[in-house]
């Protein structure tokens, strides 16, 4: 009797596998992001996708200085009224600073954005469809 003891918890732990393998959704039947369901430009690094899921949900952001007023000094936006242009952060992996690649939108909503992966010297706009 004691040796099957070993044989049945083995049985036991091979069905527990095999029972929580079948629950367990696949890649295909997983909730999509909202990032997955938008058309968004090649351009953006995949921690965009993240950044964007963020702004849509209105946070929690990682950072105290996402979602502050940008205020486009440089005037390389078009000149907006101060209040309108919003700064949000992309991480950058290995980076132990916020790094260099920001999103910034315009509106509020955003109607625009826009994204710099040189700390604000060159933007490229895109829009955000659904």
């Amino acid at each position: 009797m004691r040796s099957l003891k070993p044989l049945i918890l083995l049985a036991a732990l091979v069905c527990a596998v095999v029972l929580w393998q079948r629950q367990a959704p696949t890649a295909s039947q997983a909730p999509q992001t909202a990032a997955a369901t938008r058309s968004l430009p090649a351009f953006l690094p995949p921690q965009a996708h993240t950044t964007l899921d963020l702004i849509a949900r209105g946070g929690p952001f990682p950072h105290n200085q996402d979602g502050v007023v940008f205020g486009n000094y440089e005037h390389r936006l078009p000149v907006q009224p101060r209040s309108y242009y919003h700064e949000y952060t992309v991480e950058t992996p290995g980076a132990d600073n916020r790094g260099t690649r920001r999103i910034i939108t315009g509106g509020t909503p955003p109607e625009i954005y826009y994204y710099t992966d040189d700390h604000y010297r060159s933007f490229r706009s895109f829009k955000v469809t659904q």
